[in-house]
C-alpha cells in the first residue's frame, strides 16, 4: 500500500451562471468542464513528483469578470487529507484581494469572490493557501500558490484617440489620395474571442472619402473636389469590435476635412471697358482710377499683377497694384495737357503671379480689358517758357538798367493776359524789380559782387481776370566783377629792427590780398610813397610774385634818438582800370643781442629783460594759498574753543530763567487744553532718568505724599519735567520753566525762594541733595537756612 502524504484538495464546479474552471499553465481551454475535477498535490511526494525542492506552481484559474448575481461569486474548494472534519482545521487564504475580494470560509475551504471583478482593471491575482492546526495554530500542510485569471467578455466599446479629428488635402485631388489615419482602442483583451478586434466604417462623408477597414485610413473617393464649390466636409467614422458582427460595441469620431486652395482658377475682368476722367492739372503720380480682376481662388493663388501692354497712353500713364485689395492703380506719369490731347486709350492685362502648371489645361492664367481717360480741361495758371532763369549783371551797372526778362502764358485756348511781380521775400532788400507787363528784370540799388555774388529771387506770373491762377519761377542773377577794389596788405605789419643792424638787411616780407576777382590772377606791384622814397632809412623790393621785401639802408640804429619808423608802401594791381592803395608799415627799434634776438623796445636803456618765470609764480601762488588755509584752520579752532559747553566744573551751575510768554485763560478758558487729561495719576513715570546726563549714582526720589486733587499738577510738572529732560536742544544746565499753571492745595506750594520767607510752615529740602550733582547748588542753599533755624 502507498504511504500517504498531507495534500492538498482544490475543487471547482462548473455552474451557470457563474463558471470557473482549471487548466494547465501549458494548455488553454476553449469551454467549460462539465463535472467536478480535483486536483492533488503533494508537497513532499518523492514517487509522483521527482523534485529536490518545492518548486511547483499551482494550475491557473478562470473567473467571468463582471458578475451580475446577487450572492458571492464560487471560486472553489480548499481542502486537505488532514481534514478529519472534527474542526481542528483552520484554511487560510493570503495574497492579492485575500480577505477583500477573496474570501475562504476556515471550516469548509470554500473559496468565494466578494465583488464584481473587472479584468481590465487587474487581469490575474496570486493567492496563497494554507491549512493550520486551529488549537495550536502550525501548519499542517506547507503554503501552496495558485493563480486565478479574469476571464474577460466583450464589455467595452472601441474609444478613438481624439474625439474631433481635422485634415485637409488639396483641392482637385486624385481619387485614393490619403487624408488622415484615425485609430480606436479597444480595452478587452484582444488574445480571446474577438472582443478586441476592431474593425473601422464610414457612417458619414459618402461618396466623397472612404475608409480601410482595418487600418482607418481615410482616403479621396470622388475626383476634382472643387474648393470654390465646398471647401469643408465633415466625416463620422465608425468603430466596431466583435470584427464588425451583430452584437459588437462600436464607437465614433468626427473628421474635418477642408479643401485647400489651388491656382486652378484665372483672373478675370468683370467688365471689357473701364472709362475715367482726369483733369488735365492732376499732379503726376496720382491715381485715375481703379480695376479689378476677380479670381476665385486665395492667397497667393490669388495674387495679380496689372500692366499696360498697349495704347496711345503708354507712356502717360502707370499701373500699379494694391498688395491689400489686389486692385490695378492707374496713375499719371507725365503731365497732362487738354488742349493737346484729351482721350487716351490703354490695354491693361491682369496676369496670376503663381502659376500651378498641372492645370495650364484649364487655359491661360490672364485677362485684359480696355480702359479709357478722357482729359478734361481746367482753368491753368500761366506757364513760364522756361522752368528756371540764370542772368548775369555786372556789379557797377546804374539802377534802373535791365538785366534780362521772363515770359510766360496762359495755357488755356482764352489766352487771358498775364502780369508779373516779384515775391518780395525772396527779395527782401528790394535790389530787383519787374515790369509786371512785359516781365523784364531791372536793378533798383546798386549791387556789390564782394557782399553777395547770387541773388535768388521768384517771379510770379498771375492772370489778370484770375489772379488765384498764378504760376512762380525760380530766377538767378549772378553779379559780374568789376575791379573796384584796390589791394591791400595781408595782415597788419609791425616789425622791428635792432640797433646794430647791417645795411641792405631783409627785415620784413610783404603780402597783399584783392577783393576782386581775376580771371587771370592777381598781379601786385610794391613801392615806396614818393614823400618816403629818397629820405627812408629803408629800402622796398619787389619781388614780382606779389610779395616785397623790406631792406635796412644803413648800418646802425639808435633807439634813443628814433624809436618808431612809419614806412608808406604803395600797393598796385593790373587790372582795368588799375586800382592802388597806401598802406603804412610800423618798424620799431629794438636792442638785440649778438645773435639778433630781441631783448627790449623800450627807449630806457635795459640790459635784461625783467620778470618772473613760470616756476616763480606757481611758487608765490601756492605760498598764498597755504597761508589762507592756515588763517581759516586757526579761526575755526578760535571758534570751536568758544562754543565750549558752559559747565566747566560741577560750581559752575547758574539758574536759566525761561519765559514762554503766555498765559492761560483761567479755569473758564475750556479752549486752551482739555484739563481732564492731566488727571491720570497712574500715568505717572518718576523711576526715569534724565538723558542729557550721566547719573553718577543710582537713586530713588524722594517723593511727598500728595492729595489725591492735586495729582493734576503734579502729573502736570513729571509730564514737563519728562519732556525737558529727553529735549536734545535742552541746555546741559538746570532752568526754570514757567509753566504759567498752579493746582490748589499743593503740598509743596510755591518753589519759589521769593515766597519761601513767607511760608508758616517748616520744609525739609534734604531730598534735594538726593538728586544728583545738578540740584547740589539747592540742596546747599536750602539745606544751610535749615541749619540756621535750627541753631
Amino acid at each position: 500500500m502507498m504511504r500517504t502524504y498531507h495534500c492538498f484538495w482544490l475543487l471547482f464546479w462548473a455552474s451557470q451562471p457563474h463558471q470557473s474552471f482549471l487548466t494547465p499553465l501549458s494548455k488553454r481551454t476553449s469551454g467549460f468542464p462539465e463535472k467536478e475535477k480535483v486536483l492533488v498535490l503533494s508537497g513532499n511526494s518523492r514517487q509522483d513528483l521527482h523534485r529536490s525542492k518545492r518548486s511547483w506552481m499551482w494550475n491557473q484559474f478562470f473567473l467571468l469578470e463582471e458578475y451580475t448575481g446577487t450572492d458571492y461569486q464560487y471560486v472553489g474548494k480548499l481542502h486537505s487529507d488532514q481534514d478529519k472534519g472534527d474542526g481542528s482545521l483552520k484554511y487560510i487564504l493570503s495574497g492579492d484581494g485575500a480577505g477583500d475580494l477573496f474570501i475562504i470560509n476556515e471550516n469548509t475551504g470554500d473559496i468565494q469572490a466578494t465583488k464584481r471583478l473587472d479584468r481590465e482593471e487587474k487581469p490575474v491575482y496570486i493567492l496563497r493557501a494554507q491549512a493550520v492546526n486551529r488549537r495550536t495554530g502550525r501548519p499542517v500542510e506547507p503554503e501552496s500558490e495558485f493563480i486565478i485569471k479574469i476571464h474577460d467578455i466583450n464589455d467595452n466599446e472601441p474609444m478613438f484617440t481624439k474625439d474631433v479629428y481635422n485634415a485637409s488635402i488639396p483641392e482637385m485631388s486624385d481619387v485614393g489620395t490619403f487624408v488622415v489615419q484615425v485609430t480606436a482602442t479597444d480595452a478587452d483583451d484582444p488574445t480571446y474571442g474577438n472582443s478586441a478586434k476592431v474593425v473601422y466604417s464610414i457612417l458619414q462623408g459618402q461618396p466623397y472619402f472612404s475608409v480601410e477597414s482595418e487600418t482607418g485610413i481615410i482616403k479621396t473617393a470622388l475626383l476634382n473636389m472643387d474648393r470654390e464649390n465646398r471647401e469643408q466636409y465633415q466625416v463620422v467614422i465608425q468603430a466596431k469590435d466583435m470584427g464588425g458582427q451583430m452584437g459588437g460595441l462600436s464607437g465614433t469620431t468626427t473628421v474635418n476635412i477642408t479643401l485647400t486652395d489651388v491656382n486652378d482658377n484665372p483672373p478675370r475682368f468683370p467688365q471689357s471697358t473701364y472709362q475715367f476722367r482726369a483733369p488735365e492739372s492732376m499732379p503726376l503720380d496720382s491715381p485715375v482710377g481703379r480695376i479689378k480682376a476677380n479670381d476665385a481662388d486665395m492667397d497667393e493663388n490669388a495674387e495679380i499683377e496689372y500692366s499696360i501692354t498697349e495704347g496711345d497712353g503708354y507712356d502717360m500713364f502707370g499701373i500699379t497694384t494694391d498688395k491689400d485689395t489686389q486692385e490695378g492703380i492707374i496713375t499719371v506719369k507725365k503731365a497732362l495737357d487738354f488742349e493737346n490731347k484729351n482721350l487716351y486709350i490703354l490695354k491693361v492685362e491682369a496676369a496670376n503671379t503663381h502659376v500651378d502648371p498641372r492645370f495650364l489645361y484649364l487655359g491661360p492664367f490672364k485677362d485684359s480689358a480696355t480702359v479709357r481717360i478722357q482729359v478734361e480741361d481746367v482753368d491753368e495758371p500761366p506757364v513760364f517758357s522756361r522752368p528756371a532763369y540764370i542772368m548775369e549783371v555786372k556789379e557797377d551797372v546804374p539802377i534802373n538798367s535791365v538785366i534780362g526778362a521772363v515770359t510766360a502764358q496762359d495755357p488755356d485756348a482764352a489766352r487771358n493776359p498775364v502780369k508779373y511781380s516779384v515775391d518780395r521775400h525772396t527779395d527782401m532788400d528790394r535790389v530787383f524789380n519787374i515790369n509786371s507787363g512785359n516781365g523784364s528784370i531791372f536793378t533798383s540799388k546798386p549791387l556789390d559782387r564782394e557782399t553777395l555774388l547770387w541773388h535768388n529771387i521768384t517771379v510770379i506770373a498771375a492772370e489778370i481776370n484770375n489772379p488765384k491762377q498764378s504760376s512762380r519761377v525760380p530766377v538767378f542773377i549772378k553779379v559780374l566783377d568789376v575791379n573796384d577794389n584796390a589791394p591791400e596788405f595781408a595782415m597788419f605789419y609791425e616789425t622791428f629792427v635792432c640797433e646794430n643792424a647791417k645795411a641792405e638787411q631783409l627785415i620784413q616780407t610783404l603780402s597783399a590780398v584783392d577783393k576782386d576777382d581775376s580771371y587771370n590772377g592777381h598781379q601786385f606791384s610794391f613801392s615806396l610813397a614818393p614823400e618816403a622814397a629818397s629820405s627812408s632809412n629803408f629800402t622796398l623790393q619787389d619781388n614780382r610774385d606779389n610779395t616785397a621785401g623790406i631792406f635796412t639802408r644803413k648800418t646802425r640804429y639808435n633807439r634813443h634818438e628814433t624809436s618808431t619808423y612809419f614806412l608808406p608802401v604803395v600797393i598796385s594791381d593790373n587790372d582795368y582800370p588799375i586800382q592802388s592803395s597806401t598802406e603804412t608799415v610800423t618798424i620799431r627799434v629794438c636792442a638785440c643781442d649778438h645773435r639778433g634776438k630781441m631783448l627790449s623796445c623800450n627807449a630806457e636803456a635795459l640790459i635784461h629783460p625783467t620778470g618772473l618765470s613760470t616756476g616763480a609764480l606757481i611758487a608765490i601762488l601756492l605760498c598764498i594759498i597755504i597761508l589762507l588755509v592756515t588763517v581759516v584752520l586757526f579761526a575755526a579752532l578760535r571758534r570751536q574753543r568758544k562754543k565750549e559747553p558752559l559747565i566747566i566744573s560741577k560750581e559752575d551751575i547758574r539758574d536759566n530763567i525761561v519765559s514762554y510768554n503766555d498765559e492761560g485763560g483761567g479755569e473758564e478758558d475750556t479752549q486752551a487744553f482739555d484739563i481732564g487729561t492731566l488727571r491720570n495719576p497712574e500715568a505717572i513715570d518718576d523711576n526715569k532718568l534724565r538723558r542729557d546726563i550721566v547719573p553718577e549714582t543710582l537713586f530713588i526720589p524722594r517723593r511727598t505724599a500728595t492729595a489725591r486733587d492735586n495729582t493734576d499738577v503734579r502729573d502736570f510738572i513729571n509730564q514737563r519735567l519728562k519732556e525737558n529732560d529727553t529735549d536734545p536742544t535742552a541746555p546741559p544746565y538746570d532752568s526754570l520753566a514757567t509753566y504759567a499753571y498752579e493746582g490748589n492745595g499743593s503740598v509743596a506750594e510755591s518753589l519759589s525762594s521769593l515766597e519761601s520767607v513767607t511760608t508758616d510752615g517748616d520744609q525739609d529740602y534734604d531730598y534735594l541733595s538726593d538728586w544728583g550733582p545738578r540740584f547740589k547748588k539747592l540742596a546747599d542753599m536750602y539745606g544751610s537756612m535749615d541749619s540756621d533755624k535750627d541753631s
